[in-house]
């Protein structure tokens, strides 16, 4: 027998002699770019191999033996300070566990700690980060490129696919990475071996590497998807002047404001709550008044609304009713904004037709708005102009010359703080400026000697009269082709992005205006609208032809776009706000639509999801310890079993449809899943690369269950579903195609199958195979010769109608040892589910007769998923509602025995409908998965270990890293995870719970319920007093003080039982139409007691 060892030492020596084979190879010019690889001084693989010229045969061998020996010494993570690979003793379990939670609290550790986590180490040495990553997440560019010249110098001498011992070889050579173990090359060159033939070539090495960077992208994109909901929430408008602008206020509502002056109050869903039109009627031959823009001030309860009379008009936000208004303004208003800067004060920018941006710094808000409301009206409203207003100490009116052209959008960012204003003038598109005017030290001492010989310090009115030009120092100009519409600034992401004519949407840094450090192209029409959304990462855009768009910042791609077709907009685009409260996109048109984000049910407080759709299936692979769950999504995740961290993630596995059912071939590498679309795609799920797809010629219907098997040399896919046949698929390495057809039905499944859709199917080797379909109907199969071998019919449970009961079949499974024995033919050796929660033993070596059943789910929920241990001793069975059963089934059903199995153990472990049972004989562990998104690892007795995705990691093997006793938070609070009681069932009253525990079963004549065991005690005024005295101060005079605080957090201590403590308590019944006497000798305190609880009162 030869050891690995002797296999690894004759693959060496085959390597030498290659080598000395080896054709010299055309040297190339040192400047072209192959030369300039070999100018790196790297040597071909073989040369390794190679003996030194002048070394002696004992010195090779020795060579090639301490080679063979670091081979044969499989690395077992040592230390990772130094090169040793000396095995260690393992950590005990508390260690196991502490080095798991701690992440950054530690500094230092003993000697004795050779395992460290990865948070830890990493921050300390960071060079050895990359240690705990995969080798293919580790190769670099310059890795490639070695690694083909060592598959080129292999295929040169003559061996193009290389075994394990050549692959382990190159990776260590080439990728010069020292602390990666064999187990690790090991498991890299089996995934990309995917078939199992035992050699990889470079085409197989790279097509790996590809996909798996490919999927992980996907993953990442598929991770940032985002959508509206189409069409959109449409609320008509009726016909009248376009709105100005759509605002939100702290309560949620939103507020819209036409042109004619009409204010309209709408909830988060579109219903209008309040309508008003704020401006007076003027008299015939005057021009109407006209809005141009309006914001609010939430902290004063105003909304200010500008107007084409150059005027800023304040009005009451809750009543609508005029305040007061800043009229006589150098020029029209156009686009508005308020701040609140501090404590009573706030700063109002407006941008107007000159190119000006207009700033109004006010203090003492709340005084100066009181003080404007007692003057003057003009046309019923407190009027102050703009001359008188800025001679306030309480105003600061500021104006800069800013735009050449009008000002399109003007926003005030306190975090900054400065003005952002934009126009469509190229030249000053967008500019961000100061506030107030920088000052030289100059301008100051000139300002300090004025104030010195006036006595008083000069107020300046800056925006008075000619605009000022603000210097170079205090403003950034970015001067950007056919101006700016609309812009967005984050300080978070520290990112500005700006939209106008071209339909371009540049993202600049603010402090760097030079270039944009992206373009984002997509819009057919010029932008309108953008917002940045800063907890999503996101930027929404709307273009004049009603398109909407979500971007992703990081990546500055499209996630999606609602074309007006889609979403229904029509009209003319006249306003837009994004709500990250509402998660959604206002717009208004000729009508107030409401695009709302998809938004998928984010986990509540501790609720932990392994995915974010319903789990349909999962499995283990023994080969790669890795747990395999498929989703109603079409999405495949990896797990690693021994930490519950996600491996690996690909989508789309069958289009849209859902994935319904898994398995694996019998060597663990490949994946086979089955989908709603009808097909079966065989995987390599490590990287992603789907192999085969195996579908009938038209498509199918559903697939519902599907399973590896072999017959003989032969390996085949079986699958069934709903349309109601047995497809059979030969898996041979020699058929190329990629899609392949199911082999010919058999004669006995056309003429005598199953009429209902089969649902599940289960194979016990060599030669059985059982379908349980849709109405309760079990047919058993000889594979060999495709022959029904017997068939039966689920029973019904006693006094149940047939009509109305559901029988159908969800999980069958085989006793394969009683299956195979010859001696125990009379024993059931087939298990499947059936209708309430029963479970029903099949012998199916005579004939096929139901030899018992008993009820499995004690709620009476249908059974979906069966399995039985590897001795055959115990059966897991779970139900529909999330619960698993287990139950000692080793003596049970070898006879025509009525006895049910005993109860060995049961647990809630999920809130929903398992859909994956398998049972980990190695580790003995339970591995399940639900369509309540999650899938969990369980000890076979029940002890929770944890839900794969959980932030904290477990270790398999040490159980104190478990969760365990927890138990699933979800699971705790649902309300069918309650223990059965009768006083929560209903059976007994609350009174009756009390009293039996105290009365025992036996109840004495002197024990009715009508007398009082123990009247309760009472205290008098005089006896309180004293023992308040006695309890707290029982000393007077200068340590009184002392002996209040001394005392104050100490309980009370009477010397007995608190009154409290001795009350009873009743039951609280629905009071009666017609008024009776309270019967109060129950509490023993009724002051009119009677001798006779029943005597009645006289006269009545």
């Amino acid at each position: 027998m030869h050891t690995a060892g002797h296999i690894i030492e004759a693959g060496e020596k085959h390597l030498i002699l290659s080598a000395s084979r080896m054709p010299l190879g055309k040297k190339n010019r040192p400047t072209s770019a192959q030369g300039k690889i070999e100018t790196q001084n790297v040597p071909s693989i073989l040369t390794e191999t190679e003996p030194v010229r002048g070394a002696t045969g004992h010195s090779l061998l020795r060579q090639t033996g301490q080679r063979r020996l670091s081979c044969e010494v499989p690395y077992t993570g040592g230390s990772e300070l130094g090169d040793d690979h000396t095995e260690k003793s393992p950590n005990p379990d508390w260690l196991e566990t502490e080095l798991l939670r701690q992440k950054y609290r530690r500094h230092s550790f003993a000697l004795g700690d050779t395992k460290l986590t990865t948070q830890q180490y990493n921050i300390r040495y960071p060079t050895s980060s990359l240690s705990k990553l995969k080798i293919e997440q580790r190769v670099s560019l310059e890795h490639l490129k070695k690694l083909k010249q060592a598959f080129e110098d292999f295929e040169k001498a003559g061996t193009r696919s290389l075994g394990l011992p050549q692959f382990r070889l190159i990776i260590r050579k080439c990728l010069g990475l020292r602390d990666i173990s064999d187990a690790q090359i090991h498991e890299l060159f089996m995934k990309i071996d995917y078939s199992g033939q035992g050699s990889v070539e470079w085409d197989e090495f790279c097509t790996y590497m590809q996909l798996e960077y490919t999927e992980k992208e996907e993953s990442v994109i598929r991770s940032k998807q985002a959508a509206f909901a189409l069409p959109a929430s449409i609320k008509p408008l009726s016909h009248g002047e376009p709105i100005l602008r759509i605002h939100p206020t702290p309560d949620g509502t939103i507020v819209t404001v036409r042109e004619d002056g009409t204010v309209n109050y709408w909830s988060s869903k579109l219903q209008l709550r309040k309508s008003k039109s704020v401006f007076n009627e003027r008299p015939i031959g005057r021009t109407p008044k006209w809005a141009t823009d309006f914001t609010i001030m939430p902290q004063y309860n105003k909304l200010i609304i500008g107007t084409g009379d150059r005027e800023i008009q304040l009005y009451e936000l809750s009543s609508l009713e005029p305040y007061c208004q800043l009229n006589s303004l150098e020029t029209v208003p156009l686009k508005l904004d308020y701040c609140y800067t501090g404590p009573d004060e706030c700063t109002i920018v407006y941008g107007d037709v000159q190119g000006c941006v207009n700033i109004i710094l006010m203090t003492s808000v709340g005084e100066t708005l009181r003080l404007w409301k007692k003057l003057p009206k003009v046309e019923n409203v407190p009027s102050i102009g703009i001359d008188h207003a800025v001679q306030s100490p309480n105003m600061t009116y500021i104006r800069w010359k800013v735009h050449q052209d009008w000002v399109t959008e003007v926003k005030y960012f306190k975090s900054i703080p400065a003005v952002a204003s934009t126009s469509n003038h190229e030249a000053s598109a967008l500019v961000i400026g100061c506030i107030l005017p920088s000052t030289n030290i100059e301008q100051q001492m000139r300002e300090i000697k004025e104030v010195c010989r006036e006595g008083k310090p000069k107020k300046v009115a800056f925006g008075l009269g000619s605009p000022q030009q603000r210097a170079a120092c205090d403003q950034t100009v970015f001067p950007i082709y056919k101006g700016v519409m609309t812009f967005d600034l984050c300080k978070t992401h520290n990112l500005l992005v700006t939209g106008g004519m071209d339909r371009l949407i540049r993202m600049w840094n603010p402090y760097v205006p030079g270039r944009p450090t992206g373009i984002l192209k997509g819009h057919s029409a010029p932008i309108f609208y953008l917002h940045i959304s800063t907890e999503d990462s996101r930027i929404f855009s709307v273009s004049t032809d009603n398109t909407a768009r979500i971007w992703d910042i990081q990546d500055q791609a499209c996630l999606f776009a609602a074309h007006p077709k889609a979403s229904l907009l029509h009209g003319d685009l006249s306003a837009c706000l994004y709500s990250s409260a509402v998660k959604g996109l206002y717009i208004a048109t000729d009508s107030l639509a409401l695009l709302s984000l998809k938004t998928k049910a984010e986990p509540q407080g501790c609720y932990i999801m392994s995915h974010k759709e319903a789990v349909l299936c999962c499995g283990y692979s023994v080969e790669f310890r890795q747990v395999v769950s498929c989703t109603e999504g079409s999405v495949i995740k990896i797990w690693d079993v021994d930490t519950g961290n996600q491996v690996f993630e690909y989508g789309g596995a069958h289009g849209l449809s859902a994935i319904t059912c898994m398995t694996f071939d019998p060597k663990g590498r490949r994946l086979v899943t089955g989908g709603r679309d009808g097909c079966l795609k065989i995987w390599n799920f490590n990287n992603g690369h789907c192999l085969k797809t195996l579908s009938r010629e038209n498509g199918g219907a559903e697939i519902c269950d599907c399973s590896y098997l072999q017959v003989h040399r032969n390996a085949f896919i079986i699958s069934v579903g709903w349309d109601r046949r047995i497809d059979v698929y030969l898996d041979s390495p020699e058929d190329t195609r990629h899609v392949q057809r199911p082999q010919p039905s058999w004669q006995d499944d056309l003429r005598k199958g199953h009429k209902e859709d089969i649902l599940c199917i289960a194979q016990c080797p060599p030669y059985l195979l059982a379908t349980g379909s849709y109405d309760g109907e079990i047919i058993v199969w000889n594979l060999v010769s495709g022959h029904i071998q017997c068939r039966f019919l689920s029973p019904l449970p006693p006094h149940s109608d047939a009509h109305l009961m559901d029988r159908s079949v969800l999980s069958l499974v085989f006793l394969r040892t009683r299956a195979l024995d010859a001696a125990i033919s009379s024993a059931a050796s087939l298990l499947s589910s059936g209708p309430q929660g029963h479970v029903h033993f099949w012998n199916v070596l005579n004939g096929g007769k139901c030899l018992t059943s008993f009820k499995a789910s004690r709620l009476q929920q249908q059974i979906t998923k069966l399995a039985v241990t590897q001795d055959e001793r115990l059966l897991f069975a779970a139900d529909h509602v999330g619960y698993i059963y287990v139950y000692d089934i080793e003596q049970c059903a070898l006879t025509l025995e009525q006895k049910p199995p005993e109860t060995v153990n049961f647990w809630r472990a999920h809130i929903s409908s398992i859909t994956g049972l398998q049972i980990i004989e190695n580790d003995q562990v339970l591995l399940t998965s639900s369509t309540d998104c999650t899938v969990r690892l369980w000890s076979v007795h029940g002890e929770f270990i944890g839900t794969f995705g959980q932030p904290e990691r477990w270790s398999l093997h040490a159980e104190s890293s478990w969760k365990h006793p927890a138990v699933p938070y979800e699971v705790l609070i649902d309300p069918l995870s309650m223990p059965s009681h009768c006083t929560l069932d209903g059976k007994m009253t609350l009174s009756e719970v009390l009293s039996s525990g105290s009365n025992g079963d036996t109840r004495t004549e002197s024990e009715s319920p009508n007398k009082v065991r123990h009247p309760l005690p009472s205290f008098s005024d005089r006896e309180i007093e004293e023992e308040i005295n006695s309890s707290f101060y029982p000393e007077h005079g200068k340590w009184l003080r002392h002996e209040i605080f001394k005392h104050a957090n100490k309980t009370l201590n009477h010397g007995g039982p608190k009154a409290y403590h001795t009350l009873k308590y009743f039951d609280v019944v629905d009071a009666p139409t017609t008024c009776e006497k309270p019967d109060l000798s129950l509490a023993g305190i009724d002051p009119f007691i009677a001798s006779s609880v029943d005597e009645k009162p006289s006269g009545i």
